[in-house]
């Protein structure tokens, strides 16, 4: 029967999805390997690890949440009570850890466990308590983690831990009830509760959990043809999904699950900064313009890598190691159940270094050139970017005080010839008197709308950006014509810790303008250069821009008709 239902799912998760080549799960999980050293470092720092949770326990027996975890807030929260008992129950299941079958640490396992049912509703949810309460995501987000788990403290066989291990158990069966029913917010956790759902399943075999996956994957998984998901979330939820997804895979023995893990991962080749950090400016989610990386598309690239034998993807692995060697920790037990994992990454392969590459359907232009990297970005105010390995250009932001609304971004880009062009053009109207025959006599404003008054004056605005590789580094040139005489301000915004030489400070110790042929912001001894200045006006901030960043700034000021050409190296 349980074969049969993965029939039926599979079936129905191929139709949308192209097949792949196959390797074989199954002989890949069959190998019997001896823990690599990299992940006996992994149980040693879990369980260095579980010592940070005791200043957070609620120890007060007479407390509702006794047993419970706070957070940094001291809110007893699901999500501290769930990293405990993910942690608790892999290293108590641990031959090699220090807590391997530890009573005190298995009462305290219990005692979390209680909490938990405390926290969890009768339908199955548990809240995230910065924002979602009932929340069917979030439960989906702890099961696909705490089923690993389970799996692990259930097959060590402990003394004593009958009684844990029934609770563990309907824990985890209470929230597969919500699972089967529940809604959600985002794209993305449709496929967290599909993974939660895959291992509910492996665990507990239930017609329903296949019948409620099948139901979201007939939505089909949201890749679009640049290779990316539909949030853009580089530096969170794509990463995530990748992970998602290879859960499903395996748990559904579906291969054709991993074509969008393999394509998500091949277009992150080209988001990388010189540094491997992640672009993150094109995102849709909290992760926007934040400093990404690449860990969490580690459990993703690395199965990848073993599977395929991808020496790039084993490039990309050992990239990320270089960044953060404890990125195993936080997920110890997903890695232990799989001992394909354990395997040695294939021979590494270049990635690509040096290129320019359009991704339409993200908004977004990468260009690369070994140790400098560009961004081009649409429908974003910040749409440049420079990066150096230690120095950045965080973005540049042009806006003119036309009508309030001059804060430039461009819907699109083009290319013309060997140039990226970004261009917006505004309208700037006044109203004539309100038709006399609609006018209700009562004075409100409100009840005269502009849509039924005469426009006069007209005035536009059109800027227009190019962006063309030059001297080792970009040319941006900027035309802004149209009205006459508009201020205009351009502003050159770069990652706190450098200093600036060549510029003139105006306002405080990180807002500076540029008079002179060329200006410098250098970190430790790495530069990023850029000229020729301008400074018509000492209107930095206009009115209907966005505010200053809390970040060192250089402007170039000047008013319309205005072009100006600036070199970045």
């Amino acid at each position: 029967m349980q074969r049969r239902n993965f029939v039926i799912l599979g079936s129905t998760a191929l139709a949308s999805i192209p097949f792949m080549g196959f390797t074989g799960f199954d002989k890949a999980q069959q190998t019997i390997l001896e823990k690599p050293s990299w992940l006996l470092k992994s149980i040693r720092d879990n369980d260095e690890g579980l010592k940070g949770f005791a200043a957070y326990k609620v120890t007060d027996p007479t407390d509702v949440y006794f047993g419970g975890y706070r957070d940094g807030s001291n809110l007893v929260n699901p999500g501290s009570c769930n990293a405990f008992l993910i942690n608790a129950s892999t290293a108590i299941s641990c031959e090699e850890s220090k807590y391997f079958k530890d009573p005190t640490l298995l009462k305290e396992i219990e005692e979390v466990l209680v909490c938990l049912h405390s926290l969890q509703h009768e339908d199955g949810t548990i809240d995230l308590l910065d924002t979602n309460f009932h929340s069917t995501p979030d439960t989906g987000f702890m099961v696909r983690a705490l089923v690993p788990a389970y799996k692990r403290f259930k097959a060590a066989s402990i003394k004593g831990a009958e009684n844990a291990c029934t609770s563990f158990e309907l824990l985890l069966k209470n929230a597969g009830e919500c699972l089967v029913v529940g809604g959600l917010h985002t794209p993305n956790h449709r496929w967290v509760v599909c993974a939660a759902l895959t291992e509910l399943h492996q665990v507990w075999p239930d017609q329903r959990y296949l019948n409620r996956i099948n139901q979201w994957l007939a939505e089909k998984i949201d890749l679009d043809p640049d290779g990316q998901y539909t949030e853009k979330s580089t530096g969170g939820y794509s990463g995530i999904v990748d992970h998602c997804l290879v859960t499903m895979s395996v748990g559904l023995k579906n291969p054709g699950f991993l074509d969008p893990v393999r394509k998500n991962l091949q277009m992150m080749y080209y988001y990388l900064h010189p540094n491997g950090e992640v672009v993150t400016e094109a995102s849709n989610r909290q992760d926007k313009g934040t400093i990404g990386s690449m860990d969490g598309y580690y459990y993703a690239c690395r199965y990848m890598s073993i599977l395929d034998n991808d020496g790039q993807m084993a490039k990309l692995c050992r990239m990320i190691e270089t960044r953060n060697p404890n990125v195993t920790n936080g997920n110890l037990a997903v890695f232990l159940q799989d001992e394909m994992l354990w395997k040695e990454l294939p021979s590494p392969k270049p990635l690509p270094i040096s290129y320019a590459k359009a991704f339409p359907y993200s908004g977004v232009v990468r260009i690369r050139r070994n140790d400098w990297d560009a961004t081009i970005l649409s429908n974003n105010a910040g749409w440049l970017t420079f990066h150096k390995e230690k120095v950045m250009l965080q973005a540049m932001r042009v806006a003119s005080s036309f009508f309030g609304k001059g804060q430039f971004q461009s819907t699109e880009i083009t290319q013309d010839g060997n140039a990226w062009v970004l261009r917006n053009t505004l309208e700037g109207v006044y109203y004539q008197p309100y038709p006399a025959n609609k006018i209700l006599g009562d004075g409100d404003w409100e009840k005269m709308p502009k849509a039924n008054r005469t426009q006069s004056e007209i005035q536009h605005l059109t800027t227009t950006v190019k962006i063309t590789e030059a001297n080792n580094g970009i040319d941006v040139d900027i035309e802004i014509t149209g009205t006459d005489h508009v201020p205009v301000s351009l502003e050159l915004i770069f990652r706190p810790g450098g200093v600036f030489a060549g510029l003139e400070e105006v306002v405080s110790n990180q807002t500076y303008v540029l008079k002179g042929a060329e200006g410098k912001y250098t970190v430790d001894n790495q530069s990023i250069s850029f000229g020729p200045g301008k400074a018509e006006h000492k209107r930095y901030n206009l009115r209907g821009g966005l505010p200053t960043m809390n970040a060192p700034s250089a402007y170039i000021t000047g008013s319309t008709p205005f072009k100006h050409t600036l070199h970045i190296s």
